[in-house]
């Protein structure tokens, strides 16, 4: 194959793969996006339930006792799958700012079509692109943090009518399931923050 042979043959192949990686970047959004109202409809569902149990006491006991683990335990693989997502997202679009970058290289006017930004590193440029940053803050607004908070408030629930079902009914219960439920979002967020910063390494 001579040189302009191979250079058709590169082309096609990165077309391809650019096509290749905004299927996979759109993949994890959407299954990003089914995994969090599958929570939400487990958790709406159950606290439905419990409203309906909640006249008999012992029964909502009961039933909260065999409903809230399971419901946080969803919760929990969903954000950490959440999670999982997003950062392959980022890597996709990675992938492809690398590709635009190729692209805007091609002809003097092509830049103007293909922008990239003006930063250097290709994560960066993902950031830029995704009108976020690189600051911890950020990490407070994705659906994973979504999850991970609504998650730790019914680790919270769950503690203070644990509690209160085997011990003597105390006001203190609640300020340990607000506490339990503070500590399980804080870790949540500190998790999220490392995974995401494993893209900048």
């Amino acid at each position: 194959m001579d040189q302009q042979g191979r250079e058709q043959a590169f082309m096609s192949a990165l077309v391809t793969q650019h096509f290749d990686l905004r299927s996979a970047a759109s993949a994890t959004i959407s299954e990003s996006s089914s995994r969090a109202s599958l929570y939400l409809f487990s958790l709406s569902s159950a606290l439905v339930a419990l409203g309906f149990t909640a006249q008999r006491a012992e029964a909502f006991t009961i039933f909260a006792a065999a409903v809230l683990p399971a419901v946080f335990v969803l919760g929990l693989f969903t954000f950490v799958r959440v999670c999982d997502t997003a950062v392959e997202n980022v890597i996709a679009l990675r992938s492809i700012v690398r590709i635009r970058r190729f692209y805007s290289s091609l002809t003097p006017e092509a830049g103007r079509y293909f922008d990239v930004g003006s930063r250097a590193d290709d994560t960066e440029a993902v950031m830029d692109a995704m009108a976020t940053n690189r600051s911890w803050v950020g990490v407070l607004f994705t659906t994973g943090t979504m999850i991970a908070a609504l998650n730790s408030m019914v680790a919270g629930v769950g503690v203070t009518l644990l509690l209160n079902a085997t011990l003597q009914p105390n006001s203190l219960f609640i300020a340990v399931g607000t506490g339990v439920a503070l500590v399980l979002v804080v870790a949540a967020i500190v998790y999220q923050w490392r995974r995401f910063l494993t893209l900048f390494a």
